[in-house]
């Protein structure tokens, strides 16, 4: 009989690329998870991993085992959520993960809610990237990621996920107090700020600037989309910025010039395939919705 823990360890081997980075990212030691895949090595009869270079890879017959593996975890998913939703109450500890921004914005007022509706309900949340955020699920350390995506730039959910739309989120290019821009060759001659380098909403930007005609001078980087309003309105530089940001920003004189990019980032809740209908995480994606599309929200 395999061992379902074994199993996992070995899809989260598949996962993060390697052995330590699993270790690291399950708080375990390197020789602990070697240990638990040479264990599962016997019980599977076949070799799981072979060296290459100073690391290992998984063997075909690895990959086979970390579909089935993924099929029973799919399946045990389902039969939680099945029990969870028998009981009346929305209980339990649920732990969520989210982007910067939404971070800011609504999530004190979401899990304010969440608390009020459900005491029996224990939120536990925590800050990341999309893209590390969706192998926090897939290796099930997180229940829910919130996660923004940009047309043509961000990959696809991966099959053992769910992904339900909240939003649709319109982003706009905003110009410093002043500027008139009437040509390419104007945005040309503006300081931008823009996300870091290396990450979806830096391509996705550098898209549409090509696109148009020009190379954006990146005078600055931030990931923090609050600092990039400040740069706008002590007319520092230019930024894109959603309409969800500037909405929310009430504290914070609102800039007016703007040039709409016809583009929109979407939100999205993000779970493992099974459990969207688990009662917690119905609750959450209901609280999250409210604050997002709500007038008084915003």
């Amino acid at each position: 009989m395999l061992d379902l823990h074994r199993l996992v360890l070995l899809r989260e081997v598949q996962l993060r690329g390697g052995i330590t980075a699993a270790a690291r990212s399950l708080s375990y030691t390197h020789s602990a998870v070697s240990q638990q895949l040479g264990l599962l090595e016997k019980e599977a009869g076949v070799p799981l991993l072979e060296k290459v270079g100073r690391g290992v890879r998984l063997t075909p017959a690895a990959v086979e085992l970390v579909h089935h593996a993924e099929d029973i975890l799919a399946i045990l998913e389902r039969a939680e959520s099945d029990l969870a939703a028998s009981d009346k109450e929305v209980r339990g500890t649920l732990r969520v993960a989210g982007f910067t921004t939404i971070s800011r914005i609504v999530v004190p007022q979401v899990i304010s809610t969440l608390t009020e509706r459900h005491p029996a309900l224990d939120i536990r949340y925590r800050q990341v990237e999309p893209e590390d955020g969706l192998l926090l699920l897939s290796s099930r350390r997180i229940d829910v990621l919130i996660a923004d995506s940009y047309p043509g730039i961000s990959e696809a959910i991966p099959a053992d996920l769910y992904a339900e739309l909240l939003i649709s989120d319109p982003i706009r290019a905003y110009l410093p107090e002043g500027t008139e821009v009437t040509s390419p060759d104007g945005l040309r001659r503006v300081r931008w700020v823009l996300e870091p380098s290396g990450t979806e909403a830096n391509a996705w930007t550098r898209r549409w600037c090509h696109r148009h005609g020009f190379e954006p001078d990146v005078a600055y980087e931030s990931a923090d989309l609050l600092f990039h309003l400040r740069m706008v309105q002590s007319g520092l530089a230019a930024a894109f910025l959603p309409d969800l940001l500037v909405r929310h920003a009430d504290a914070l004189e609102k800039p007016t010039t703007l040039l709409d990019t016809h583009q929109q980032r979407h939100i999205s809740l993000v779970c493992r395939a099974g459990a969207e209908h688990r009662p917690s995480i119905v609750a959450c994606r209901d609280a999250f919705v409210a604050h997002l599309v709500s007038p008084a929200s915003g």
